[in-house]
């Protein structure tokens, strides 16, 4: 992911990549905050899960208050849903404001692609498609690294744009169109999904911005087909938070 304008920790520091000269150490607020957001976007904690500060404090090892300093960003990324004398959940959307989600991001990545088209340096190019062999890795062995990499391929397109809201509203609309796929969508076609990102690479070298804006639109049509009328079963809160509880130092 991109390296300056990001709002969100890239693959590499979850790597445990250190920080270089200057970059600040993040704090546990933003450490708890980006394991839960990782949470919900790989579809590990549902929509409707209730998500007690007590429990976060306890997975996490730190305070109630940065849990609800934490949990208080979710709400204002539309991840979680803050309700008065019962706590927080996560965002549990109905199908109509998926579809609607859905437009939204169909606008933002038509911008995206326009912008970028026939502008990628050398090393941008490479780095695309560096991350098209990720997915492809991860596709064969982990799906919830398929479903993160794939978020990833599009806001890394838009940090390349070096447009701070056309980022920074593209990340909560990904993340948002992540939970409307926890909640309604059928298994991730990941295979389709490293194809389609393919061609639009490949559009965006040659210079064609219809074409890549053509492409990008059909690719989220194409998400946003997967989503169906069923739910899943969701798996314990302890245990989720358990596992990224491990990622932070």
């Amino acid at each position: 992911m991109s390296k300056a304008t990001d709002p969100t920790p890239t693959s590499a520091s979850r790597r445990g990549r250190k920080p270089g000269k200057g970059i600040a150490k993040p704090t546990r607020t933003e450490q708890v905050h980006a394991a839960l957001r990782q949470a919900i976007i790989e579809q590990q904690l549902t929509p409707g899960a209730r998500l007690p500060e007590d429990m976060i404090g306890d997975s996490f090892g730190t305070s109630r208050t940065i849990a609800r300093e934490a949990l208080l960003r979710l709400s204002v990324e539309g991840l979680v849903d803050l309700l008065p004398n019962r706590g927080a959940f996560v965002a549990n959307p109905s199908l109509n404001e998926g579809r609607d989600v859905f437009v939204v991001r169909r606008g933002l990545e038509r911008t995206v692609v326009q912008q970028l088209c026939g502008q990628l340096d050398p090393s941008q190019i490479a780095e695309l498609r560096s991350m098209l062999e990720q997915e492809e890795l991860a596709a064969s062995r982990d799906d919830r690294e398929a479903i993160r990499l794939a978020g990833e391929f599009h806001l890394r397109l838009a940090q390349m744009t070096e447009n701070k809201l056309l980022i920074r509203y593209l990340t909560e609309t990904v993340s948002r169109c992540s939970l409307v796929l926890t909640v309604y969508g059928r298994p991730h076609s990941v295979d389709c999904g490293i194809d389609e990102h393919r061609q639009i690479i490949e559009a965006l070298i040659a210079g064609d911005g219809p074409l890549a804006a053509d492409l990008m639109e059909d690719h989220i049509e194409q998400v946003a087909g997967r989503a169906l009328l069923e739910t899943r079963k969701p798996a314990s809160l302890q245990d989720v938070l358990a596992q990224y509880a491990k990622t932070m130092g």
